[in-house]
């Protein structure tokens, strides 16, 4: 039977988009391999499960294949089989993104631009004219 090291493997099946980052979503303790918290070496064959989390949605898979190679996404699709609870958590984070709105989109004005800057001065009587001077001239 064929095994393959958790890390090489999230890599070449296309989970992170480096081997480096693989392995700081391991150390973190975001990948565990047949329920057991996971080690960079930790070797993975067919049949393992294989829980990790990305961003916010938590995803289940079986192995299927190991490939020390990061193929073509088609290829590496076939190197897992995700879970149907996982799929349809999945479905379900990606609705609720859809229906929640941005933060930042509730946001009606940022800094204002030098233009709005010196019409705020001006109805605010803050202009040059109006600022305190060290000069003498009255």
């Amino acid at each position: 039977m064929e095994k393959l090291r958790i890390d090489k493997w999230l890599w070449a099946a296309r989970f992170y988009k480096t081997r480096s980052l693989a392995v700081e979503e391991i150390d973190k303790g975001r990948v565990r391999v047949n329920d057991l918290e996971a080690k960079p070496s930790r070797e993975v064959k067919p049949g393992d499960t294989v829980t990790l989390r990305q961003g916010t949605v938590i995803r289940t898979v079986v192995v299927q294949g190991v490939s020390s190679q990061r193929g073509p996404a088609p290829v590496a699709q076939q190197l897992y089989e995700e879970t149907e609870e996982s799929l349809r958590l999945k479905a379900q984070a990606a609705e609720q993104r859809h229906l929640t709105s941005d933060p930042a989109s509730s946001l009606e004005h940022g800094r204002p631009t030098k233009r709005d800057r010196r019409s705020l001065d001006k109805a605010q009587g803050n202009g040059w004219d109006s600022r305190w001077s060290a000069s003498a001239d009255k």
